[in-house]
């Protein structure tokens, strides 16, 4: 069970403007410092009287030193936030933690010997949670996700049953024979004892097997449908444990994106099995490395302002859960009034930077969908 945020274009005078008066936006800024400073009350929780129609855009905004360390004690001052490269007034800042509603998905395509480290992990998965985040669990196979359970307290016994339930064996799969005594079955005198182990007329001599199915896409949808109903006030999180392939869904990339991105949703993941081999630790979207158009789990994270760590063994993958969900609770809140039409529901980008301290990595969302439910 639980809570997004809200916004201050807004007004506490209890006596309406004469009618003479016709309010007018303030145009936001284009350069120089910000003079009037964002509220420091979360607009959720004050009554206010609206004045001007505005999009409400909440950004979080991780910020990272050139270890991948947060950076604490930054001001509203320090921050520049850019819609379609127009500086944006922030009317709303803060730097204090939020609780959390998560979607824990669970990839269960993995090699059986990575889902064993995978399983093992998953019982540090609570230690990483404050008890007032909540969590569901999703893994998903070749079929696509399942649920085990929808949210439930962090710190429940129903969780930890939860994430048992969802230990998986993995996938097998055998070495095809292509040469040697195997290849085509036993012969005698040249002539072959079982016809059906012959080799086919016209067969170019490749086995070619049939590709598994990855559903990351329709797993990730999965989640975002979940954390959606849940209500405003909480951070929203999907994180993944996977390999990051995507074979075979049903959903495309870019139809994810764009309901994350609408739903103010995070993807946070670490990677595991092959996908680790380019690099372990931290990953992020200025040195993501090439990837295979298969591989999108990195490409969520940075798409939704996200992070994912690529760990080797069990205990890194532990310790990556307590890593990823503390970076979470270290990130500023910046909220900003677009003034931008809702007539459509064209990307805007967002370009979040930090002014006076050189080598930070920003972590923020790269742009958002409007919605009637942004509109304030």
């Amino acid at each position: 069970m639980a809570p997004d945020k809200a916004s201050p274009r807004l007004s506490t005078q209890q006596s309406p403007p004469a009618p003479t008066q016709s309010p007018q936006p303030k145009p936001p800024p284009t350069s120089g410092p910000q003079e009037t400073p964002p509220t420091t009350v979360n607009p959720a929780q004050k009554g206010y009287i609206l004045r001007v129609p505005v999009t409400d855009v909440v950004v979080p905004v991780t910020v990272l030193d050139k270890h991948g360390k947060p950076v604490a004690g930054l001001t509203w001052r320090q921050f520049r936030v850019y819609e379609d490269g127009v500086r944006q007034h922030i009317s709303y800042f803060t730097s204090d933690a939020y609780a959390l509603s998560v979607v824990f998905v669970i990839d269960q395509t993995l090699p059986s010997d990575v889902m064993r480290k995978v399983n093992h992990a998953l019982a540090a998965v609570q230690g990483a949670m404050s008890p007032y985040d909540s969590i569901a669990v999703v893994p998903y196979d070749g079929t696509g996700p399942s649920l085990v359970t929808t949210f439930t307290a962090a710190t429940s016994e129903r969780l930890s049953a939860a994430l048992k339930e969802a230990h998986g064996t993995g996938s097998r799969m055998g070495v095809p024979e292509l040469s040697g005594p195997m290849m085509s079955g036993p012969t005698i005198n040249g002539q072959q004892v079982d016809p059906n182990l012959a080799p086919q007329r016209g067969n170019s001599g490749m086995l070619v097997m049939p590709k598994s199915a990855h559903p990351l896409n329709d797993a990730i949808l999965y989640a975002a449908n979940l954390l959606a109903q849940q209500p405003k006030g909480r951070k929203r999180i999907i994180y993944v444990i996977s390999d990051g392939k995507n074979i075979r869904s049903q959903a495309s990339y870019r139809q994810v994106v764009k309901f994350l991105l609408t739903n103010n949703i995070s993807v946070y993941g670490t990677l595991v099995g092959d996908a680790a081999t380019w690099g372990v630790g931290f990953l992020d979207k200025v040195h993501l490395p090439l990837l295979s158009p298969e591989d999108l789990l990195p490409k969520y994270a940075v798409a939704t302002g996200g992070q994912v760590d690529a760990e080797f063994n069990e205990n890194a993958i532990q310790e990556s859960f307590g890593r990823i969900f503390a970076m979470t609770r270290d990130q500023y809140t910046i909220v900003y009034d677009s003034h931008t039409p809702l007539l459509s529901e064209k990307f805007r980008k967002i370009d979040v930077r930090v002014e006076g301290i050189p080598g930070l990595t920003i972590l923020a969302k790269r742009g958002y969908y409007p919605s009637a439910s942004m509109r304030q």
